[in-house]
């Protein structure tokens, strides 16, 4: 888990901090994935209720693990996270940069 405990305000909190690193890999010429944004749909979709749930459990980290596999990067932003802690191993495996800081990413932006 991300260190939320499962409390709504937390996860909504965590989230957003994930989301305002969107913004600045875009600007660095990457596309912004939030594992979250992928993996939600199909969590609800196969009937998750709740963050933790059992089919929370089934689909999160699997699909994180599918979507590392097309990535180019994994950005560890600070905060405890056994997911993101496992996508860095994962990551990592794979021979993937891993950055702990925006400005660590390559800077693919094409000079004006």
């Amino acid at each position: 888990m991300s260190g939320t405990g499962g409390d709504p305000g937390r996860i909504a909190a965590n989230r957003a901090r994930l989301e305002s690193q969107a913004l600045p890999i875009y600007q660095r010429g990457h596309l912004p994935i939030v594992g979250e944004w992928v993996a939600l749909p199909i969590i609800h979709a196969a009937g998750g209720k709740v963050h933790g749930d059992g089919v929370f459990q089934r689909y999160q980290y699997p699909v994180a693990h599918r979507l590392i596999e097309r990535c180019d990067a994994v950005l560890r932003i600070p905060g405890e996270s056994k997911g993101a802690d496992m996508d860095v191993a994962r990551a990592r495996e794979r021979g993937l940069l891993v950055c702990f800081d925006v400005s660590e990413l390559p800077d693919r932006c094409e000079a004006a």
